[in-house]
């Protein structure tokens, strides 16, 4: 089978579409024939090995795993004596380690099935950023119906999911987005919209009850400024160095013991329960995934490298022929 692979550490050049063996799925796997994927700033990190300290769980000096890939939808060709959710033949969604391949094992419980109204390509962009975004609002952002909530980074692909799932909390959604994706934000039916281009939502005087950034380029004094009296920022991603989010963790604790205001980060965690809330969520078409452009599966270094540009819409996707 083809699949992509990468032997060092560097840019999207390193990636190689080469042929590999058909993995065997263990006792709590499934076989899976991928119909598409999708590429998240995961995926860059990993290539990269950056920052620096994933070395430690990745390899120190090259890759020990040389797949790459974590979201997945496709089709069940085979199950391990211990699977009892999944038959072959089931059309599946959910991630793995090394998606970027034409067929990938997955654990049962990282999996659940597609849902009918939704594409592979659509089913494949859920996973990592709808759990970022849910677990964002929900969790660390505690997120009630009524509240105010700003998502910075509206446009992208936690973005998009972020808007959706607050709106489908009872929230009142605010998105932040550049000029040319404000039609975008509108599309998934943001309350309000504001250009960053041409407006400071740090300082328009306007404050909220839950800011999720989706991408932290503010400040955190900043972040603070749009906050009411007992508001909660959570940030889930943004490109800042190491000295810079050390900076951060001292501050956003030292300012946490003044008033109520507080600011998070966090690390998504891939859960079986909120997948299937997802799903519920996508069957009742309360939230749909955006898609901003489709790559072949030879053509993954192309998306990886469009996506680190910073300017998607939505998600990017991996897809992969049906050849059977």
């Amino acid at each position: 089978m083809k699949a992509i692979v990468y032997e060092k550490y560097g840019s999207p050049d390193v990636l190689q579409f080469k042929e590999i063996a058909i993995p065997a799925p263990a006792d709590d796997e499934v076989l899976i024939h991928v119909r598409a994927a999708s590429v998240n700033p995961l995926d860059w990190h990993f290539m990269r090995g950056e920052p620096w300290f994933i070395r430690l769980m990745l390899g120190l000096r090259k890759p020990k795993d040389k797949r790459l890939g974590v979201d997945v939808a496709g089709v069940v060709e085979a199950v391990g004596r211990n699977v009892i959710q999944f038959k072959a033949g089931d059309e599946v969604f959910g991630g793995c380690r090394g998606a970027f391949a034409e067929q990938v094992c997955a654990k049962e419980d990282e999996l659940a099935l597609k849902p009918a109204n939704l594409s592979f390509e659509q089913a494949a962009a859920v996973l990592v950023a709808a759990i970022t975004a849910l677990q964002g609002l929900r969790d660390k952002g505690r997120i009630q119906p009524g509240h105010k909530v700003l998502i910075d980074g509206a446009s992208g692909g936690v973005g998009t999911f972020a808007v959706q799932i607050a709106k489908s909390f009872g929230a009142e959604v605010t998105a932040v987005c550049s000029t040319r994706n404000l039609q975008t934000a509108r599309s998934i039916d943001a309350d309000h919209v504001i250009d960053y281009t041409r407006e400071d939502f740090t300082r328009n005087g306007l404050s909220y009850d839950l800011i999720l950034a989706a991408n932290a380029y503010h400040s955190i004094f900043d972040y603070r400024r749009a906050l009411s009296r007992s508001g909660i920022c959570v940030k889930s991603g943004g490109k800042a160095s190491i000295p810079h989010m050390i900076l951060d963790l001292l501050l956003e604790r030292w300012l946490s013991l003044f008033g109520d205001k507080k600011t998070c980060g966090f690390i998504t965690k891939l859960s079986k329960p909120d997948l299937l809330l997802l799903k519920e969520l996508l069957e009742a078409g309360k939230i749909v995934p955006v898609i901003d452009r489709q790559y072949p599966l030879s053509h993954t270094a192309e998306a990886i490298r469009y996506l680190e540009e910073g300017h998607a819409r939505g998600k990017v996707i991996i897809t992969v022929e049906d050849q059977r």
